[in-house]
């Protein structure tokens, strides 16, 4: 998560091997706010811009602190995984999420998040992911049902908004056993008005507390209230129909304390649920947009997967035993992942003294790594800016380092989701392309939107024909 203050900060150390080696270069300190002007007019292209003209550690002053990007897949691996530890998500973005979110597994730290993520873990076992197939299948296939009957190619489609409603549905089923598609448009603005408001306070030297009756304080508010009634809805169902299930909802309200015998109280069952349903459509929702923006601007890739799909499925539905052999779809969504990743940018904040790439990383300053910037390391990635999903075909990922390519994090906190959002890409993508083909309308603005995710900006409308 991008947020260029931190909150309170440690002295540096004076001790630490790191404290005799150079700062990282950058660009000059501009006051009183530093470079944050140009952060907030474009987040995207000013740390490209920064990366090219600095190299792969950057040291960058924002308003009265700095923040340090990391771009080279050595200095991700360090601050993932390596020296973890140090690297904590205790940063002003993460206490904005934290307002959203609340303590769940994307937000909560140490032994909170520890416990979290060990009872949340068997819902996403390799074994129960296969029986989720089916009902991502059959979501795919009730949205092809519903455009078919609007008649394709009458009017332009909401390919954003069929996203968006088709991977709520398939969250809310396979996680919760819930179907929440009659609120779907409701959680959706709610959700954007939510992420806009968390991305726009992260930006800001200072920030009004949330109390004060502004109009972005007020409309987050009402968001904030409606994401948590649905949440609370969803679980107090599940309270007054009683007995055990088998989905993560059962898991997380069953579970008990070792140390105190207690279960999950209703505050934090909300948390992980709001967590788990936000963060398990938004982004996936927002890959499969991005999908058939790049199908429908390559239409070489687009004949080649298409194809794939007559050769393995012949015209039926997709199943789980289908996945590993729809090879040239997987490195489709392989390739969208890198242009466009779930998550763009990480944010934390060094406890410790420390060292990247031989320059010194301040504590109490602050790190940023981004798969947006890495993924188009040109000493990484040949023609970084182009869509070439056969980069991703197995002789040449051999080649890569572990870090070129982290569209889901890494370490110990990489997604928990993360191969459930694959399996679902994968299965959705299969089943509506045998069915249509969507084509971006000339006009339609196609840059992302950096809040915390990257959606398509304004929105996503394409034309749509069936094939025959």
């Amino acid at each position: 998560m991008l947020a260029p203050v931190m909150t309170a900060a440690p002295a540096p150390s004076t001790t630490s091997p790191a404290a005799a080696l150079p700062l990282p270069p950058g660009p000059p300190r501009a006051f009183p706010l530093g470079q944050l002007r140009a952060l907030q007019r474009d987040p995207l292209g000013f740390l490209l811009s920064m990366a090219r003209e600095y190299g792969d550690v950057v040291r960058i002053p924002v308003g009265p602190r700095e923040v340090t990007l990391v771009c080279h897949p050595e200095g991700v691996r360090r601050v993932l995984v390596d020296n973890a530890r140090i690297y904590t998500k205790q940063t002003r973005g993460f206490d904005t999420v934290r307002e959203l979110l609340g303590q769940g597994l994307v937000t909560s730290e140490g032994e909170l998040w520890l416990r979290q993520r060990r009872l949340a873990q068997p819902a996403f076992h390799r074994q129960r992911l296969a029986g989720f197939a089916h009902t991502m299948v059959r979501a795919a296939e009730s949205l092809a049902e519903t455009w078919a009957s609007e008649g394709a190619g009458a009017h332009p489609v909401d390919v954003a908004g069929g996203m968006m409603a088709l991977t709520l549905k398939v969250a809310g089923q396979t996680l919760f056993s819930t179907d929440v598609s009659s609120e779907a448009q409701e959680l959706r603005r709610a959700l954007t008005v939510a992420l806009r408001f968390a991305n726009a306070r992260i930006l800001k030297p200072f920030a009004l507390p949330r109390s004060v009756p502004t109009p972005a304080n007020l409309a987050a508010t009402r968001a904030g209230a409606l994401l948590d009634r649905v949440v609370r809805g969803i679980i107090e169902r599940r309270r007054r129909e009683g007995g055990s299930g088998d989905d993560l909802l059962a898991m997380l309200m069953e579970a008990v304390d070792e140390e105190t015998g207690e279960h999950m109280s209703d505050t934090q069952l909300r948390d992980e649920v709001l967590t788990l349903l936000l963060a398990g459509h938004e982004t996936t929702a927002n890959a499969l947009s991005w999908t058939w923006v790049y199908l429908s601007l390559n239409p070489g890739v687009r004949r080649r997967l298409k194809e794939e799909l007559v050769q393995v499925l012949g015209g039926r539905s997709p199943t789980v035993e289908d996945v590993p052999r729809l090879v040239y779809t997987r490195q489709v969504i392989d390739e969208v992942l890198r242009l466009c990743p779930p998550a763009w940018i990480f944010s934390r904040g060094p406890s410790e003294d420390d060292q990247l790439g031989g320059y010194r990383v301040r504590a109490g300053t602050f790190v940023l790594v981004s798969p947006w910037v890495t993924h188009r390391h040109p000493a990484l990635w040949e023609n970084p800016l182009g869509f070439d999903p056969d980069r991703f075909r197995p002789e040449r990922v051999a080649t890569l380092p572990r870090f070129a390519y982290f569209p889901f994090g890494g370490g110990p906190r990489q997604c928990i989701g993360n191969q459930f959002a694959l399996m679902e890409l994968t299965l959705v993508v299969a089943t509506l392309a045998q069915r249509f083909r969507l084509d971006i309308i000339p006009g339609t603005p196609l840059a992302p939107e950096p809040t915390i995710t990257l959606r398509p900006m304004g929105g996503l409308r394409m034309s749509m024909a069936a094939h025959a």
